[in-house]
């Protein structure tokens, strides 16, 4: 799909969702990594805003890069 101005949107919430999608999927393997008695950790965070009442947080780490990087490409595919 090209980028226009009418597919900012879609493109915005498919980069969010693999974002989310990446950094959820590498938290999981950081897990079974540890489950296996070795460590490691390449996360970067929690970056994110305190409004007082609403609050936002997320860590960064290679799978929020690469679920991003998805995201474009699913996008563009479509």
């Amino acid at each position: 799909m090209k980028l226009i101005k009418k597919n900012i949107k879609p493109l915005v919430i498919f980069i969010f969702l693999g974002l989310v999608i990446g950094t959820l999927t590498w938290e999981i393997l950081e897990k079974l990594v540890a489950l296996s008695g070795r460590s490691f950790s390449l996360g970067v965070g929690p970056v994110g805003f305190d409004l007082g009442a609403f609050s936002f947080y997320m860590r960064f780490n290679p799978g929020s890069l690469l679920g991003a990087g998805g995201g474009i490409l699913l996008f563009r595919t479509l």
